[in-house]
């Protein structure tokens, strides 16, 4: 199991991008989270084998139909947290 944490900037507040990325996800069978940030930015932690966490990545970047992605950082989490299911916070 690997870990990730991205933070997403750009329009991801108000327009179903956590639960978009919340639905992407958990068809890949990854745990982790979504959640607001008060700067107006989106956290997401992703958790599973590594070759689906590159597919969990490109469901952030794509994010829902009205979200902008402008800018997206990731770095990976040593050790991976031990979470279950995919919560939007």
């Amino acid at each position: 199991m690997k870990a990730c944490r991205g933070l997403v900037a750009g329009k991801v507040q108000g327009v179903w991008f956590r639960k978009s990325v919340q639905q992407g996800c958990l068809e890949l069978g990854l745990a982790g989270y979504a959640r607001n940030l008060a700067d107006g930015r989106v956290e997401v932690v992703l958790v599973g084998h590594p070759d689906r966490l590159e597919q969990g990545k490109l469901v952030v970047a794509n994010g829902s139909p009205g979200s902008r992605v402008e800018s997206l950082d990731w770095t990976e989490l040593m050790p991976p947290p031990e979470i279950t299911g995919f919560q939007v916070l």
